[in-house]
């Protein structure tokens, strides 16, 4: 087959690549001039363990190629962002799935077909892409076939999860269904699941947003146990011996492109029976703010001390921000002209952020842990010996040789941020 796979971020380009090392013609196109310059140079632009191997495979084997135009092929799978709208609920942007699907429309043929696997609002496909095409005359389930296929990786494990996770296979007919099972069955391991677009938009989306309220609930636990001096990290470990109970893990928010994006595409297109959902939105968008304010209270709210947050991702060993807390945490931290603030991430490179630690510890009168990456595991007390003393609010709990040190603090001990402290 050839393929045009468009937009090649953190979903478009692990795809296409596994389809062209799975012997199919991937035409890449991206509308980033330097996305498209850094592939043509055998250089990928993302961190995900293994992609620059499979792309350098994928350009030795002559499988793959980039540009940015469209051209024609048998299949287009579309694979461009959809962030939120700027309304009360934070709708579903489709402006850069619609544009995807002009870009098509010049060089689409009767057999071919369309997949999208952008994470898009119920009904999307319905409402919005099927009636672009049949305005150009296609007949879908005849003579263009178009499947909602939404992505269910982990960043971190995308190339591994591509294989053997199961893949929703949600077309707008019985025949599109059939279409988009052949296409992905080249290298998809695990179980071709049948549906329609419609339950596949909204399953992708529950997935998510199941995750999302469980997170809320640990989250809130976190805000009693503070009210109530109460251990919240011991309350989950303990429910969760209880057979049938499995409580989340709090943090400082909830981010990423999934988690703290799909619960608004449901509750704006059914705002008034999804208050859970609405609810539960509130509750993991408040946590930022209310480490920051327990980042105040372990300095006393004194001015003029410096601040180090490490970490900026959303998740562990990735390098994504988007719509991460921690950078959320990080930019009001710094909007604060009392603090002086520095960001350390092994993972992020920019030039707001610190790349030796040594240099972002010294003199630092308390450390944020916000992201649990790898590296972070393995700090000891003599990697803070260049503070002055600093406290440590680790919200991941992770830094597994500080804890039960007097000084380290994590969501479930939380409550004694701002009680008089000895520290070693």
């Amino acid at each position: 087959m050839k393929i045009t796979v468009l937009g090649l971020g953190y979903i478009g380009l692990p795809t296409a690549v596994m389809f062209a090392n799975h012997n199919q013609e991937v035409h890449g196109v991206d509308v980033n001039k330097r996305v498209v310059a850094e592939l043509s140079q055998g250089r990928v632009h993302i961190e995900e363990p293994g992609l620059q191997d499979a792309l350098n495979d994928a350009l030795q084997a002559k499988k793959f190629e980039v540009g940015m135009e469209v051209t024609p092929s048998e299949v287009f799978i579309i694979s461009v962002p959809t962030p939120n709208n700027d309304d009360a609920l934070k709708s579903c942007n489709l402006d850069y799935v619609k544009s995807a699907v002009n870009m098509v429309l010049p060089v689409l043929e009767k057999g071919n077909t369309i997949i999208v696997e952008s994470t898009i609002a119920p009904r999307s496909m319905e409402d919005h892409v099927q009636p672009m095409l049949e305005a150009e005359g296609f007949n879908i389930g005849e003579d263009i076939f178009l499947v909602h296929c939404p992505e269910r990786v982990l960043p971190g494990q995308v190339l591994h999860e591509l294989i053997h996770n199961n893949r929703i296979i949600g077309g707008m007919t019985p025949a599109c269904t059939q279409k988009g099972k052949e296409i992905y069955s080249v290298f998809v391991e695990g179980e071709l699941i049948e549906t329609s677009a419609s339950a596949a938009e909204m399953s992708k989306l529950m997935e998510n947003t199941y995750r999302d309220v469980n997170i809320a609930l640990a989250n809130e636990l976190v805000k009693i146990c503070d009210e109530l001096s109460i251990d919240s990290l011991d309350v989950i470990k303990m429910a969760n011996k209880h057979p049938r109970v499995n409580l989340h893990l709090p943090g400082p928010g909830v981010g990423g492109h999934c988690l703290a994006v799909d619960p608004y595409f449901i509750a704006a297109e059914a705002p008034t029976v999804s208050p859970l959902i609405q609810t539960a939105r509130k509750i993991n968008t408040s946590m930022p703010e209310f480490v920051v304010q327990k980042a105040e209270e372990a300095l006393e709210y004194e001015a003029n001390k410096k601040i180090l947050v490490m970490g900026l991702t959303y998740k562990g060993d990735i390098d994504d921000i988007r719509e991460s807390p921690a950078m959320e945490i990080y930019e009001m931290l710094k909007n604060n002209s009392r603090y002086e603030v520095v960001a350390y991430d092994p993972h992020v490179q920019a030039d707001f952020v610190e790349t030796d630690l040594n240099t972002a510890t010294n003199q630092a009168d308390l450390v944020l842990i916000l992201t649990d990456h790898s590296e972070f595991k393995s700090l000891q007390p003599s990697d803070f010996k260049n503070t002055n003393d600093a406290m440590i609010i680790d919200t991941k709990h992770i830094a597994e040789k500080y804890q039960g040190a007097e000084n380290y603090y994590h969501l479930g001990n939380i409550s004694k941020v701002g009680q008089k402290l000895v520290h070693i």
